[in-house]
This record gives structure tokens, sequence and C-alpha cells, in this order.
């Protein structure tokens, strides 16, 4: 139970659903509650699997161009840390960053589900940083299975609050996504550091 809710407290609040909010409702403001609805589970399936392929093959994929777990650890925790200070100097009531160009593209597609929802707005880099940096050697099989059911909460959740967005942004107003975003801001900053001090006590090999 420790596993599953140290993996899901520190993916959620990297893919941060809540600051997809915004972006969400902009991209789906012609659609029928029914058909966005559908794209937000398709959107958080497409996450769940995205996330678990990287945290089971992310290894092989890092050996096969010679990077060291340890490295993938300190690039990802400064990513991590980056993000971490934007949800903290942001306007949240804008949403994650996203390009005029993607913006402009998902608001033309019938389907955003896989982009720009999925990716890169829930499995950012961040977020497969994470993925990958979970995995170790040492896991057992059973470790393997609450780790991937930790991907499956966090996609459900998602889900759930992309569901009810228009309703939560309504209910929060400008000021509550503000204070939310710094909130989780807080957090993905202290897991950045985390994964940054871990990644470098290891190549000091302590």
């Amino acid at each position: 139970m420790e596993l599953v809710l140290a993996t899901f407290t520190a993916l959620f609040t990297v893919v941060n659903p809540f600051g997809a909010m915004p972006v969400f409702i902009t991209l789906t403001q012609d659609d029928t509650p029914n058909n966005r609805n559908q794209q937000a589970l398709r959107a958080c399936v497409y996450m769940a699997i995205i996330l678990s392929v990287f945290f089971l093959a992310g290894q092989y994929v890092l050996n096969f161009f010679g990077i060291g777990l340890t490295d993938i650890r300190i690039a990802g925790g400064l990513m991590i840390i980056r993000a971490g200070f934007g949800l903290l100097t942001s306007k949240a009531h804008r949403g994650k960053k996203v390009s005029r160009g993607v913006l402009k593209e998902g608001l033309e597609k019938d389907d955003i589900s896989f982009t720009p929802l999925a990716m890169p707005m829930l499995s950012g880099p961040g977020s497969i940083a994470v993925s990958i940096g979970m995995y170790t050697s040492t896991l057992s099989y059973s470790d393997i299975s609450y780790i991937l059911a930790a991907i499956t909460m966090v996609a459900a959740v998602t889900f759930v609050i992309l569901m009810f967005s228009h309703q939560l942004v309504s209910y929060l107003g400008k000021a509550g996504l503000s204070a939310l975003s710094r909130i989780m801001g807080f957090i993905v900053l202290a897991i950045g550091v985390n994964f940054v001090s871990t990644g470098i006590l290891s190549l000091l090999g302590k």
C-alpha cells in the first residue's frame, strides 16, 4: 500500500490534471457532454498505456542509447523542478502551457484524446521521467503490479477530474485554481529535488 500511495502521489502531482482542465475545456467547448467524456476517457487510457510502457520498457531504451538510470533521474529531476517553478509562478487559470500552434491544431481536430491531451499534456516529459525512474532491478513482480495499479489509479482520478472540469472550474474560480496550482507546484518541486539528489548520491556511490 505504501508503494501504491507513493507512486500515485508522485505521478499525480506531475501529471497535474487540474492544470489541464482549462485547455481541455477550450478544446472541447463545442462538444456534447457525452463526446467530451469520451475524449477524456480515451485520453486517460492512452496516458495509462504510455506511462506503463515507459515504466516497463524505459530502462531497455535507456540501455540502448547508453544512458543510465542515474542520468535520467538527474535530467528528469531538473525538468520536474522547472515544471514546479512554472506552477508556482504561472497564472493557473490559463492552464498548462501549450503552443498556439498546438492549441489551434487541437481546435481543428475531431479527436484530441491522444494529442495534445494524452501527450504531451498529461503524459509529458516530467511524468514519463518519473515513470522510468520508478523502475529498479530490485522490484519484485508484486511491486511491479502495485506500481501499474497506481498508474491506473492516476488515470482513473484524472478522468473524473476532466469529466467534471466545467463544474470544478466554476466552483474553484481563478483564485482557487491559482492556489491549487501553487500547492501542486511546491510538491512537484520537492519531487524534482528528490530525483536530482538521489541521482547525484548514486553517482557519488553513496
